[in-house]
């Protein structure tokens, strides 16, 4: 594995190409930038990306590079999201899960990987730390892998390891990850989480994701025993339950004894913690996310945000409107691997308005919303006003328990809807209001 700089590195990419970009909070932004600076010279290359979490706009996001990289991610992060809403870079609808299988099968071709990996071990080995989500697959897959080794990467324990021998060019960093700050819950998001909460049993086993009603919930877990953890990302919102024993992953049935993840984002303290730490594996999203082994875990619980829902339970995570905000993810893998898990139960929360008072709860989706969990898988619905249960009800019934949780003021002009979409079956129920 020769070493050099990170300009003679990416000399190993040619017009054409398919390159995968690791993500999580290890962009390899040397890499990135040194690519960048050939665009004069590259065409039709092709960037393929998953969730990431970035502190800039990608440098190649710029007219200039529109011929030169094409962004087509299956996650809309934020450092592309406003390109690919401009019309200059895209997105492919597909579950998280699926990416590998993508690559393996060639429909997603990876030519070129760029990874940002830890320092070797003893034995030559290095790690993509935060981040095994579609790195794992995609290096698998690459013809050619070109590397940072940077000492701000923890090494992690799992699927994200492999040897120096097998990386191309190598480029010697210093680049901090990313940090993402804990976010802290608000009135409503302690609501939110304490009636989620008060519905987690003991012994469950828990997937979580990122913000601020999720680590509400967490919060409201503190007199909560023998939880379990096999999530898609692991925050800072999980340590304070790991470090005091609430988290013990004594009664899963999967990986018991550690806490599982396919990605990390939080601060330095969690990814120190991540340090060659046993205790914490990290998989291929293609086996993180697979429903089918989450349901072997007993009492899964599915923690997720979203941004709205219909009367139907037709809930919307990726999109406003027609402008495309994140992706699916894995909210649908975790939603069903939660319905097959012996006791298992899944939550879909928000607050019940946007903060310009606009109602999430709506008689229809915002024309160009994308449906992320269909009516179908739909489970708990929660918000600030509380959380109801759809598993089982039928259309008119849906719409009545979710206008019982909407914002008071929006209730009657709901009811109102209901009324019109589906007569006297709903009439018959009586008001919510």
């Amino acid at each position: 594995m020769p070493f050099c700089s990170a300009d003679e590195a990416v000399k190993l990419i040619k017009s054409g190409d398919h390159v995968y970009i690791q993500g999580s909070t290890s962009i390899p932004e040397t890499l990135v930038d040194a690519m960048t600076r050939r665009g004069h010279e590259l065409r039709g290359v092709v960037l393929h990306s998953g969730f990431s979490v970035a502190d800039r706009e990608a440098p190649y996001c710029k007219p200039e590079y529109k011929d030169s990289f094409l962004v087509d991610t299956c996650f809309v992060s934020n450092n592309v999201r406003r390109w690919i809403n401009e019309g200059y870079g895209t997105t492919t609808p597909c579950f998280l899960g699926e990416v590998p299988r993508l690559m393996h099968e060639g429909r997603w071709p990876i030519d070129v990987v760029l990874l940002n990996c830890s320092r070797p071990d003893p034995d030559g080995y290095v790690s993509f730390g935060v981040s095994a989500d579609l790195a794992t697959a995609a290096t698998a897959c690459a013809k050619t892998v070109i590397a940072q080794i940077n000492p701000h990467m923890p090494f992690s324990f799992g699927d994200p390891v492999i040897h120096l021998s097998r990386i191309d060019a190598a480029v010697e960093v210093d680049d901090p990850l990313v940090e993402v700050p804990t976010a802290v819950p608000g009135e409503k998001e302690t609501a939110i989480g304490n009636a989620i909460a008060e519905i987690i049993p003991d012994g469950a086993t828990l997937q979580i994701g990122v913000g601020g009603i999720p680590n509400a919930v967490i919060r409201a877990l503190a007199d909560h025993k023998h939880l379990g953890l096999h999530t898609e990302a692991m925050t800072d919102g999980v340590l304070p339950l790991i470090e005091k024993g609430i988290i013990d992953n004594s009664l899963k049935k999967v990986c018991p004894g550690k806490s599982v993840a396919c990605l990390a984002l939080g601060s330095r303290r969690l990814y120190d913690l991540m340090d060659y730490n046993k205790e914490m594996i990290f998989k291929d999203v293609a086996w993180t996310n697979d429903p089918f082994i989450i349901a072997q875990n007993p009492k899964v619980m599915s923690i997720n945000s979203c941004l709205e829902i219909d009367l139907t339970g037709q809930i919307c995570a990726d999109s406003i409107g027609e402008r495309l905000f994140s992706g699916v993810g894995g909210q649908h893998d975790f939603v069903y691997g939660a319905s097959r898990s012996e006791g298992g139960l899944s939550f879909l929360a928000m607050t019940a308005s946007t903060n310009k008072g606009i109602s999430k709860i709506k008689p229809v989706l915002t024309p160009g919303a994308g449906v992320v969990t269909t009516r179908f898988q739909t489970n708990f619905v929660v918000t600030e006003h509380g959380a109801v249960d759809l598993r089982g009800c039928n259309l008119p019934e849906r719409a009545r328990r979710l206008i019982s949780i909407a914002e008071p003021s929006v209730r009657e002009e709901l009811d109102r809807a209901a009324a019109a979409r589906f007569g006297y079956a709903y009439l018959r129920l009586g008001s919510p209001c």
